[in-house]
């Protein structure tokens, strides 16, 4: 343990929420505004696409709902209010902006639940709440893109909204280390479970009618 890590431990952070019986994948705005060079948003997180892939593929596989957020603005940017005006780069995602469309390696699936938002957050101003409710969700995983902005602002919400996030490591993207491990760090200390692909993958796929 690291003395960071210890300080923290000592200081009442980092408890342990367990992994729940209905699962749902989140899978937040894996578009190709963060994997197509020529956007203002490029991150060079193809690696994590991959990893995207692969626990779509075992969700789908195990019955797990997934689910995909994307962001879309329409007025010019209104609909987004200060938060557009604060991240120019925004701009990416103005109407059909193909930007903001997904990428051709992970796409939903017909039955997939697609929530459009305008924000960081997946869950501010859309009906992700309730349609997780609907479907009796006591667990989310949450992957994607930008780790400091949207997957950090939705796993935070999710724990606020009563579901228990999950957090994959490798399946998160940013576009610098450091902004992507300081709030792995932090998430992982407060409001989240950090885990890796490895560690996640089983858990999709495990027998969740059979107590643990």
């Amino acid at each position: 343990m690291s003395e960071l890590d210890a300080d923290y431990a000592k200081a009442g952070f980092g408890g342990h929420l367990p992994f729940g019986k209905r699962p749902a994948l989140l899978i937040v705005d894996v578009c190709r505004a963060y994997l197509d060079p020529a956007s203002p948003l490029y991150a060079g997180v193809e690696d994590a696409l991959a990893a995207n892939v692969s626990l779509a593929a075992a969700a789908r596989a195990a019955g797990v709902p997934v689910v995909f957020t994307r962001v879309c603005y329409s007025a010019n940017g209104r609909d987004g209010g200060l938060f557009f005006r604060k991240v120019p780069a925004l701009v990416a995602y103005l109407d059909d902006n193909p930007l903001g469309d997904f990428d051709d390696a992970l796409r939903p699936l017909p039955d997939e639940i697609v929530v459009t938002k305008q924000y960081a957050s997946a869950f501010f101003g859309t009906s992700l709440a309730a349609s997780l409710t609907a479907l009796g969700i006591d667990t989310l995983v949450v992957t994607g893109f930008s780790t400091s902005g949207c997957v950090r602002a939705t796993a935070l919400d999710a724990l606020q909204h009563g579901f228990i996030p999950y957090v994959v490591r490798e399946a998160c993207g940013d576009r610098a280390r450091a902004p992507h491990e300081a709030n792995l760090f932090d998430l992982q200390a407060k409001y989240a479970e950090v885990v890796s692909l490895a560690e996640m993958l089983p858990l999709l796929g495990r027998d969740l009618s059979r107590p643990t």
